[in-house]
């Protein structure tokens, strides 16, 4: 069979998601706080059989540019007002049947029972169609929101995150497959030999165990990440079935999928079963030059300023204090450090000043921009694909609704057409729909033993 690719949806639960512009779009709907404009996406990207709706989150007001959070809410960045994403996927998983739900949840901030417990829930209530986004968090104000007054240092939650994580699975498999049995005759509901304690007592977890639930559908979700420093990498290709990446060059987009690749490979993995998974924002009309048009009408309403200030979140560092007007400087970041280099990147090879990469990333935190017809995308689509840079992509929005329900009309069917893409759901789990194993089978080697249960 043809290698298809995947594809999700990106969202944030509130005004902004990668375009700043958005919800300054004439065309974007402004009801981001009521279930009925995610139920509509949700619709929309089922109607387009995409696997998952894609949800990143922060856990903080933005605060770290100039030290003041009067700009962000006036403004309108992102993460100024956001809904907690597990409650708006849950809400979209009852409107949809197949569509698969990513969740960002940070694992440096919450402790192991109580995400796994959520996810677990979230599993059974879909049927099997939810997906975890792990991430560490970004930034002093969201140490502060969970009463620390510093955040944690970067390679310090990245050792946390990967006992946590481990913990989490240690829960999700502490019921057997088989363990409920609901014999209603002889009065035994579940078979406690099948049901284990987790004891878990390491440097920054404890929990006793079992999970309070029985094992969902996929045993547990499908594990998202998306590592861009070494040790995130590392931890991306030890543990991720899907890798969320922005890179807005097809060189870097190449080297990041092969060595994503390589790295699951020397941790025992099946390669084909960690699927990357880099993000764009299309622009689509009847003729190239209307989409253009689409295009520079959407760029022009960036502001800069905005940019800076999620610049200045996602790396925890103040931009404020730079010269808008000179080149990127050579600084030391504690959040997100691939995005950094990749901005810091972008102003050597371009010549860009601050205020260049400000407005780069209110127009979409520098995710490339695919414009054109539909064929011209669907082209664009298929060189990186076929290019080896993708497994699939993350599908951004310019104005939502709008961005999907062109896509979903108009691409997707030249995606079908030309055998790149699904025409029905083959499965009705997340797991089913990006081809992944067993989820024991998907785990690191060492602490694979078959039968769900984890190596010691």
């Amino acid at each position: 069979m043809t290698r298809q690719l995947h594809l999700g949806g990106f969202l944030i639960a509130s005004p902004v998601t990668h375009s700043h512009a958005a919800w300054r779009h004439p065309g974007s709907e402004t009801d981001y706080f009521g279930p009925e404009h995610y139920h509509r996406v949700g619709r929309i990207l089922e109607r387009g059989k995409f696997d998952f709706a894609f949800f990143a989150d922060l856990l903080a007001a933005p605060v770290r540019f100039g030290g003041d959070q009067s700009e962000p809410f006036r403004r309108g960045t992102q993460a100024a007002a956001t809904l907690d994403p597990s409650l708006v996927a849950a809400s979209i998983a009852a409107v949809t049947t197949r569509l698969g739900l990513a969740i960002t949840k940070s694992a440096t901030y919450f402790h192991p029972y109580e995400l796994a417990r959520v996810f677990g829930s979230l599993d059974h209530l879909s049927r099997g169609r939810v997906a975890w986004n792990i991430v560490t968090s970004l930034s002093q104000a969201e140490a502060q929101n969970f009463g620390y007054d510093e955040h944690v240092a970067h390679e310090e939650r990245y050792a946390r995150a990967e006992e946590f994580v481990r913990t989490a699975v240690e829960l999700w498999s502490s019921w057997e497959a088989d363990a409920v049995t609901a014999d209603k005759e002889s009065g035994v509901w579940a078979d406690p030999q099948k049901i284990h304690t987790v004891d878990h007592d390491g440097p920054h977890y404890r929990t006793r165990g079992p999970l309070n639930q029985p094992r969902s559908p996929q045993q547990r979700p499908v594990l998202i990440q998306a590592g861009a420093s070494e040790t995130g990498k590392n931890f991306a290709a030890r543990w991720a079935e899907a890798i969320f990446e922005i890179d807005p060059t097809p060189e870097g987009r190449r080297a990041y999928y092969d060595d994503i690749k390589s790295r699951a490979e020397n941790f025992g993995r099946n390669p084909d079963h960690v699927k990357v998974f880099p993000s764009f924002i299309p622009f689509i009309g009847e003729t190239e030059s209307i989409a253009r048009e689409k295009q520079a009408f959407h760029n022009e309403l960036a502001d800069p300023i905005s940019g800076l200030i999620t610049l200045s979140v996602h790396t925890d560092h103040d931009f404020s204090v730079y010269d808008l007007d000179a080149p990127v400087e050579d600084v030391q970041v504690s959040g997100t450090q691939g995005l950094f280099d990749v901005a810091r990147r972008l102003s050597r090879r371009d010549e860009l000043s601050l205020r260049d990469i400000g407005k780069l990333y209110a127009q979409g935190v520098l995710l490339p921009q695919f414009v054109g017809t539909a064929t011209d995308v669907a082209d664009q689509i298929e060189e990186s694909f076929h290019g080896g840079e993708a497994d699939g992509f993350i599908v951004s929005s310019a104005q939502t609704p709008g961005t999907f329900n062109d896509f979903v009309d108009y691409v997707v069917p030249e995606l079908q057409r030309r055998g790149l893409f699904r025409t029905e759901y083959e499965g009705v789990t997340l797991r089913e729909h990006l081809g992944l194993g067993d989820a024991d089978d998907d785990l690191p080697a060492d602490l694979r033993t078959g039968g769900g249960r984890l190596a010691s």
